[in-house]
């Protein structure tokens, strides 16, 4: 499978592993639950870790752990809730998160230029969406009123 990163198509290394799912080796994303009341057993595990946020996901307990937390994903449940837009943004301006940032799930190739203006820098596809639409969807505006994070 292939996400786009940066602007560039390359394979995703990452699987999302559910609550009561064994921890594999490998790079892993995981709940914001499971991540805090697991996390020293999924930082002694081989592999990178993530954590993957849903809406509603309070972020203020992650700032403490930004070093160790190597992408995190925000999984959109539909393309018509727009609170993780807000997650993401926060995460960039006020939390200073630098790692990668990843749409999952239900976001359309329409709000990928929005997305990527507050943060977001990855794109899954594993979803209905096509790496030429999103990737056309970036550049999709040349002239920007408001600042952003990038």
């Amino acid at each position: 499978m292939q996400i786009i990163k940066d602007q560039q198509l390359i394979e995703n290394t990452w699987s999302f592993i559910e609550d009561d799912a064994p921890l594999p080796a490998g790079d892993i994303t995981v709940s914001l639950p499971r991540w805090l009341s697991e996390k020293e057993e999924l930082l002694q595990r081989s592999g990178r870790t993530g954590i993957r946020l849903v809406p509603g996901d309070q972020t203020e307990s992650l700032c403490a752990d930004f070093d160790k937390i190597d992408l995190i994903e925000l999984d959109f449940p539909i393309f018509g809730d727009g609170r993780l837009f807000s997650v993401a943004r926060l995460l960039r301006s006020r939390d200073a998160y630098r790692g990668e940032i990843r749409a999952v799930g239900q976001y359309l190739p329409d709000q990928v230029f929005y997305l990527s203006r507050v943060g977001i820098n990855a794109f899954d596809l594993s979803s209905q969406n096509d790496a030429d639409l999103v990737l056309a969807a970036m550049s999709q505006f040349s002239v920007r009123y408001q600042a952003s994070t990038n």
